[in-house]
């Protein structure tokens, strides 16, 4: 090999650091418009894989390796500290939104129970809670007698119930 490696291996971090680290912390800090404290964990980093490729690197191209490797791992504390939600104290967090799951989850829950009513009781039910309608109106859109729309709507509950008690569902 015709390149030295001097001031590169194992033997010599100190003066590698020495030599470099004040530039490239001024570098870093630029980039990370002011951390120091990040910065010197970057510098750090850039050092310790530096030291772990000793030998591997040319003098010559020692200064540029090192600038490239804080440059990349900058760019990877960027995406790190992107890559979640930003942090708040306990005190500053706002409770969470309600995301409508619960919702959603109730929702497939009842459609599940629905479907194992007979299509009369399913019907009648629907009528009432979800169109609004009283047993009345209910009975003449249907062609039914009201006695009989209110005896499947009290079936129908019961059977609503059942099979929500069966998925789980009390206090019902």
């Amino acid at each position: 090999m015709s390149e030295s490696r001097v001031g590169w291996g194992p033997e010599q971090p100190r003066a590698l650091y020495d030599e470099h680290a004040a530039a490239l912390t001024a570098y870093v800090q630029r980039m990370l418009h002011g951390d120091r404290h990040l910065a010197e964990d970057i510098v750090q980093e850039t050092m310790l894989r530096a030291w772990r490729r000793a030998g591997t690197v040319p003098d010559r191209a020692r200064r540029r390796w090192l600038f490239t490797t804080a440059r990349h791992l900058v760019i990877d504390s960027y995406r790190a500290r992107n890559a979640r939600p930003k942090e708040v104290p306990p005190e500053q967090a706002e409770p969470a939104a309600d995301d409508d799951l619960d919702r959603t989850l109730d929702t497939i829950l009842l459609t599940d129970a629905l479907r194992t009513l007979s299509h009369e009781h399913r019907s009648v039910l629907h009528d009432a809670y979800f169109r609004g309608m009283t047993a009345a109106q209910i009975a003449a859109a249907r062609g039914l007698p009201p006695g009989t729309v209110r005896s499947r709507l009290y079936y129908g509950l019961r059977a609503l119930r059942l099979a929500l008690q069966e998925r789980g569902v009390t206090g019902l």
